[in-house]
């Protein structure tokens, strides 16, 4: 079976073919980060415009790199949300008229539900049962996955999420957008333990997350600095706030994997 893929939820546009018996024969993807850095993070009408400007040539890429037609087709897949209403709109009005035009059957799929799989699609794929870790832009679960449609939710954010943030803290330490990717970078640079930043809920009786206290701790951090922020301050504080991050995200995943009784931790998503 060949299914075409569509995604569009947020910044990027992504097409793919994917074979059930040989896997993913191509894909195809353009990301809108050099027009939103302008404006310092995602405007969502210039998103869905640049969907729309985007979505055809991807197409066409997809099939010419896969050696496929649109006749071999036989499913069509797109994401339904969350994400970017007007963004979802393009995809999803694009993928139903394509299947109309073809009389394919279309496939919504929950944006979250293909972060928890898409590990299944590398050359070692999981087995079931897994505990996933799902980390995002806009979401940070832990699920026991049991199999496809098989989900429980064990644990999740109670505000920000990890890639949030990043985001955010990465804006407060002055680097461009996107600042996660970059706060990322720079934490490489940072020394170790030169800041201590608190481990929001790491010894809650639960598995909830909360990262909205530690954004609030680099602004706090920040302003006892003051300006100018120096480029040892910024990679001091990168790597401060990424270690407390991680720490939280290491021992609840441990924690959910004892509460459970499994093995194997998936960790999914664009942070994770």
């Amino acid at each position: 079976m060949l299914v075409l893929g569509i995604e569009s939820s947020c910044d990027e546009t992504g097409v793919a073919l994917y074979d059930s018996a040989a896997g993913l024969l191509s894909h195809a993807l353009y990301s809108q980060v050099a027009m939103h850095a302008e404006y310092g993070g995602v405007v969502p009408e210039l998103a869905s415009r640049d969907h729309i400007r985007r979505v055809v040539p991807l197409l066409r890429e997809a099939l010419s790199n896969g050696g496929r037609s649109l006749d071999d087709v036989d499913a069509i897949a797109y994401t339904r949300g969350p994400g970017l209403s007007g963004a979802l709109l393009v995809g999803c009005a694009f993928a139903e008229a394509l299947a109309v035009a073809l009389d394919k059957p279309t496939i919504p799929v929950h944006h979250l539900e293909g972060h928890l799989l898409s590990p299944l699609l590398s050359a070692t794929p999981p087995t079931f049962p897994f505990v996933a870790l799902l980390v995002s832009g806009g979401h940070t679960q832990l699920m026991k996955v049991t199999g496809v449609g098989q989900y429980e939710l064990l644990g999740e954010t109670l505000d920000d999420a990890a890639g949030e943030a990043f985001d955010k803290s990465g804006k407060l330490l002055g680097l461009p957008y996107p600042g996660g990717a970059l706060l990322s970078k720079l934490a490489e640079l940072g020394q170790r333990e030169a800041y201590k930043l608190p481990r929001p809920m790491l010894h809650s009786g639960d598995l909830s997350f909360s990262f909205s206290g530690l954004k609030t701790a680099v602004l706090t951090l920040v302003r006892e600095q003051g300006e100018p922020l120096t480029d040892v301050f910024k990679a001091n504080a990168a790597r401060a706030f990424q270690e407390a991050i991680v720490e939280v995200l290491v021992k609840k995943s441990l924690k959910a994997l004892k509460q459970t009784g499994l093995k194997q931790l998936v960790v999914a998503g664009g942070v994770g």
